[in-house]
């Protein structure tokens, strides 16, 4: 089986069951082990400008590899439709992923659409992006206008020969800092950067990455390398563990624990002993945190995910499509979440070669 055939059988779905009788949303949805849902993840397209090889390589996404034609897209009004339906069930944070979301043509229009939602305590909606910020530098203004409150940022070194490996098309560290810095002035933080640590590959940028943003206003998160999906060629060995991160930067800046923010926080945090900052762990394979996963996932055309590593998705695309009303849509996803028992990071610390054999969704598919 060629790895394009696995990655389309990895994205297979049916339409969510719509159970009988109707029920209204009470915002205190729980899964089957006693997870809310409160944080969403959209995918907005599922191209990207970068060939990362953790997610996206060259030698699967290349120049004959077919995207999701344009019609196949969930419209900027039926991403907001099923955003408020979210929110009605207890999402209070909504993130804009990829693929690279600044590549959605007028995305500041979907931002300023669901910047009108409010959760349903009446707070605002806490609405993020993440990015690789290709482009940032040059909408930033335009997103922080249009009601983006912070973005995170991809960036996986600061020399530039290891980051042009990594993101195979030779784009340059100093333009995603020109991204970042811009993103910074115009107030859309505070800003998270984020560094997928590969064995073997770009390891060795931990400590210049944390000396460069220790005493500045944003947060180093370092994130283990995931198998996700079919085509990253993922192995045990080039996982470089949270732990030995957090050694290797703590031996020159020595580090302290720090609280989480909230449950289900997906960073283990700790700040530097001299009030540089702080820095956040993400280790979904060394220490799983699937006891507290609250985020469900959204594809570009309206597949629902509710895990990472998801085998198949729920298409809500096709009851929206097929004329069904909110209060149903309500229904039927409640019914989805609460069937939910997703934990796949735990299962694999006891079988890890037999689960990363399994066909899974990829990445650039429902985001990160």
């Amino acid at each position: 089986m060629s790895e394009k055939v696995i990655m389309m059988t990895a994205q297979r779905s049916s339409a969510p069951a719509i159970p009988a009788p109707l029920e209204a949303p009470t915002g205190l949805l729980a899964d089957r082990l006693g997870r809310p849902l409160h944080d969403l993840r959209i995918s907005v397209t599922d191209r990207c400008n970068f060939r990362c090889v953790y997610c996206m390589p060259k030698a699967v996404f290349d120049n004959d590899y077919q995207y999701l034609p344009h019609t196949a897209l969930l419209s900027f009004e039926e991403i907001t439709r099923i955003a408020r339906i979210f929110i009605a069930h207890g999402v209070e944070k909504i993130r804009l992923t990829g693929g690279e979301p600044l590549l959605r043509k007028n995305i500041e229009r979907l931002i300023g659409m669901l910047a009108e939602l409010t959760t349903i305590s009446g707070k605002p909606l806490d609405l993020t992006l993440t990015t690789n910020a290709s482009l940032l530098a040059r909408k930033a203004q335009s997103l922080k206008d249009a009601g983006l409150q912070r973005v995170t940022v991809s960036l996986d070194a600061l020399d530039n020969t290891t980051f042009q490996r990594m993101n195979d098309v030779d784009f340059k560290v100093d333009d995603v800092l020109a991204g970042i810095a811009r993103a910074h002035e115009v107030g859309l933080g505070p800003i998270k950067i984020n560094m997928v640590v590969k064995g073997g590959m770009n390891d060795q940028e931990i400590l210049p990455m944390a000396r460069h943003f220790r005493n500045t206003p944003y947060i180093l998160r370092f994130i283990e390398y995931m198998d996700v999906g079919a085509s990253n060629g993922w192995k045990m060995d080039e996982v470089i563990p949270s732990s030995e991160v957090v050694r290797r930067i703590g031996a020159e800046l020595p580090l302290v624990p720090v609280a989480a923010n909230y449950t289900g926080e997906t960073a283990a945090r700790w700040r530097y002993a001299d009030g540089g900052g702080e820095i956040g762990l993400i280790s979904s394979v060394t220490q799983a945190f699937c006891s507290d996963c609250s985020r469900a996932r959204l594809s570009t055309e309206g597949k629902v995910y509710t895990c990472l590593f998801a085998s198949s998705g729920y298409d809500l695309r096709a009851l929206l499509r097929a004329g069904h009303d909110d209060a149903e849509i309500a229904t039927a996803l409640a019914h989805l979440w609460r069937a939910r028992s997703d934990r796949y990071s735990e299962l694999r610390t006891n079988d890890t070669e037999g689960l990363a054999r399994g066909p899974r969704v990829e990445m650039s598919y429902i985001g990160g």
